[in-house]
């Protein structure tokens, strides 16, 4: 069983930063991949950005590439979401989420391959 615990968001004006957290309690295995979703008042959620829980590549949506950075300490079972450049359509409340990968890989962001996830953090994004 795997526990996950957000922090880090908040409130900015557009074009500042924020940094998430995500620490992993449980076991997590080689074959796992972590990742950040997102979800807007209205919408579905969306996939952000997941890296391979032991390290490896990162794979991000189109929508944030450039501005935002995966990284991981795993000392700490804690995955960080390094946000740039915030627009207002960054606004959402943003999820962690921790599953198998899918189809060999952690690039394909779909929500049905993340079993656990965290309560979410809110980020807002002013103009």
């Amino acid at each position: 069983q795997v526990q996950l615990e957000e922090s880090g968001g908040g409130s900015v004006q557009a074009g500042g930063s924020l940094r998430l957290s995500c620490t992993a309690s449980g076991p997590l295995y080689s074959r796992y991949c972590m990742a950040w979703f997102r979800q807007a008042p209205g919408k579905s959620r969306e996939g952000v950005a997941a890296a391979y829980a032991t390290g490896g590549s990162t794979y991000y949506a189109d929508s944030v590439k450039g501005r935002f950075t995966l990284s991981q300490d795993y000392a700490k079972n804690t995955l960080y979401l390094q946000m740039s450049s915030l627009k207002p359509e960054d606004t959402a409340m943003y999820y962690c989420a921790a599953g198998e990968l899918y189809s060999g890989s952690c690039a394909y962001l779909l929500l049905r391959a993340y079993k656990y996830w965290g309560a979410g953090t809110q980020v807002t994004v002013s103009s």
